[in-house]
């Protein structure tokens, strides 16, 4: 598999070499696309290296931080462009793609091999409530400006930052609460890890890759108003889909390899893991972070948006609440992102 992600490091040089000789950006857009998912890789390997040296407060903080850094630069770059719509459907994208898509594979990979599944019911438990509350914060917004028209855009994006800024409160009591308080509950399936780079090696390794995303996301981004006007996709489908499987390429893959090695509890604290930090970090911090811009960026979905984030977030609760997987429950759970891919690539 590591073979797969340095061979797709080609792309990189290859991506650069297409915007500098002005190529179409329809090809750019998609060379950018496959370069930014080897890198995502890395830093995710570097960011778990380097927690090996920081121990593991900090190793959690450059995990929320480095883990998610491809869809925050992705993110900051659309709304530096004005893209604040892309921004929120990649956000709904992630977290139906982790929760349906991603988890859906490693029951269905996993149950494959192994009749019945089990897992810590408790901590699956605990981010799914995580999820809910996600939920809530994302829903309240939206109702606020539907039952109350008549209240300025200006009042919603003040609401906007307060609950941006309960919901990174959350996540790093969230945080206390995996490294410290109840640590119990998530690391006896991880074990001990031991590093296999210098922390040196793994600095600059994390410090290269990050860089090179940045890179990658502002072409990327640069290439997405011309696959929309020349595909007649929708900002919508582009961010819900593409922008959100590139981000989440390497958690995917990591998923479904540990749940074939029936280790579902690991396999699941990536993929429920991965749909809390982008829902309760990513989703509050790009707001924050958008105060700095022309294009100001509020917790206002549509109301597509947010009927998938919750059927998403509900199906995957009634999966993890028996503390049991198989095969089927993870056909089911790739249905319904079926389902929901399809409406999103109709909806207009």
């Amino acid at each position: 598999m590591n073979k797969i992600f340095i061979g797709l490091l080609i792309f990189v040089p290859v991506t650069l070499a297409a915007e500098f000789l002005h190529v179409s950006s329809l090809i750019v857009f998609f060379l950018a696309a496959l370069a930014i998912i080897p890198l995502a890789k890395y830093i995710g390997e570097a960011t778990e290296e380097l927690s090996v040296y920081t121990g593991p407060a900090l190793g959690g903080l450059l995990n929320a931080t480095f883990g998610n850094a491809t869809e925050l630069l992705i993110g900051i770059f659309a709304i530096k462009a004005g893209l604040v719509e892309v921004v929120k459907a990649s956000i709904t994208g992630s977290i139906m793609g982790n929760l349906l898509l991603v988890s859906g594979m490693a029951m269905l990979a996993g149950g494959w091999r192994h009749k019945k599944q089990e897992f810590n019911r408790t901590g699956a438990m605990a981010a799914s409530s995580m999820l809910l509350l996600a939920a809530i914060a994302l829903i309240m917004p939206a109702i606020f400006l539907q039952t109350a028209p008549s209240v300025g855009g200006q009042i919603v994006e003040k609401l906007s930052v307060f609950v941006s800024i309960f919901m990174l409160v959350v996540y790093i009591a969230s945080l206390f609460f995996i490294l410290y308080t109840h640590k119990h509950l998530y690391t006896e399936e991880v074990g001990k890890y031991e590093a296999t780079w210098s922390k040196a090696k793994s600095i600059f390794i994390l410090l290269l890759a990050t860089l090179a995303v940045a890179w990658m996301s502002e072409i990327l981004v640069g290439s997405i108003e011309p696959v929309v006007a020349q595909f007649g996709w929708t900002e919508l489908f582009i961010g819900v889909i593409f922008i959100a499987i590139i981000g989440n390429a390497a958690e995917h893959t990591s998923a479904i390899v540990t749940a074939t090695k029936n280790r579902m509890d690991l396999s699941l604290q990536i993929s429920i893991g991965s749909a809390t930090q982008i829902a309760m970090f990513v989703a509050p911090f790009l707001v924050l972070i958008s105060l700095f811009f022309k294009t100001q960026m509020s917790l206002v979905f549509n109301t597509f948006e947010l009927i998938a984030i919750v059927l998403s977030i509900l199906i995957a609760n009634l999966v993890v609440e028996d503390g049991e997987s198989n095969w089927l429950e993870g056909v089911q759970l790739l249905m319904a992102y079926a389902i929901m891919a399809v409406a999103f690539f109709f909806h207009p």
